[in-house]
């Protein structure tokens, strides 16, 4: 069954006559019942009923569209992917992102990866040690994590090449109705399991600097950045959060900051590729977003 053929049965459907398809497949009338015919001899049936004018498909044809449309969508597309591999268009990049940077930092990455617009970008998501894990088996070409700045990193390997793509902030923040909650002996907290990158980051970098004689009292608990935005606009408790993350309910006054009383984290944005794996293609991305890609705190 050729791909023509196809178009052209769909062309009949679309139009409900053969003078309208032969007019929108660019063939005379009688060009195109010529081409009628002859899918209907290659294929040993009738497939358009001859006893009404206009001309139309049997029924049994008509009930066959939607697997017409889709096989049609279908090749169409792989014959496009046949064509730009064969001139040396047919690129790919996959790259994964920290759970916390995916809506925040994936779109930029995005957008510079496909510049040239014949890349196509697939993005996939995870926690830290998923996000290294993609990398060492190679099913990603790149990831964008979080890492301590001034080298006080939580993992250190020489597996890894780093490229800084600027800084974010692990802010507290709560809703108004809490702000005094900051300030008291007791503070109530939404919490980081201690397992997760900013588990550790909170019991490593945060909790040692709390001002003294404060208690945190975790109320709720969660791995993952946008559950706890949620909790903390719900008025939980007290979050620790990226920035990027919040600058929207910020900026329309559903969150404060709290770092006035309670402390914050500096984080570092990086960009990061298994060395000695790059190719030619994924190491001229990686130039291209060194040049690029660029972020910036929200404050």
């Amino acid at each position: 069954m050729r791909l023509e053929w196809i178009d052209d049965i769909l062309a009949v459907l679309d139009c409900g006559s053969l003078a309208q398809a032969a007019e929108k497949r660019a063939l005379t009338q009688s060009a195109f019942t010529r081409r009628v015919r002859t899918i209907e001899d290659s294929i040993g049936t009738t497939l358009f009923d001859r006893r009404r004018k206009p001309v139309s498909l049997m029924p049994g044809v008509q009930a066959l569209e939607p697997e017409l449309r889709e096989l049609s969508t279908r090749l169409h597309k792989l014959r496009q992917t046949l064509k730009t591999t064969s001139k040396g268009l047919g690129k790919s990049l996959a790259f994964v992102c920290q759970h916390a940077l995916t809506t925040t930092i994936s779109p930029q990455v995005v957008r510079a990866a496909a510049h040239d617009g014949e890349t196509t970008v697939r993005v996939r998501s995870g926690n830290q040690d998923e996000c290294l894990m993609l990398l060492l088996s190679k099913e990603v070409d790149l990831a964008v994590m979080y890492a301590l700045p001034n080298g006080a990193t939580l993992k250190k390997s020489t597996a890894f090449e780093t490229l800084s793509l600027g800084e974010d902030i692990f802010v507290p923040v709560c809703a108004p109705s809490l702000r005094v909650q900051a300030c008291r002996e007791n503070i109530p907290i939404i919490a980081y399991p201690s397992d997760v990158f900013l588990g550790q980051v909170f019991t490593r970098m945060v909790s040692p600097r709390l001002p003294h004689g404060v208690t945190i009292v975790p109320i709720a608990e969660t791995a993952l950045t946008f559950a706890m935005l949620q909790l903390a606009l719900s008025e939980i408790g007290i979050a620790w959060l990226p920035s990027s993350l919040i600058a929207k309910p910020l900026a329309q006054g559903e969150l404060i900051r709290v770092d006035d009383t309670l402390p914050a984290q500096t984080l570092d944005i990086n960009l990061v590729r298994l060395r000695g794996g790059e190719t030619a293609q994924s190491d001229a991305i990686w130039r291209h977003l060194a040049e690029n890609l660029q972020v910036v705190p929200t404050l």
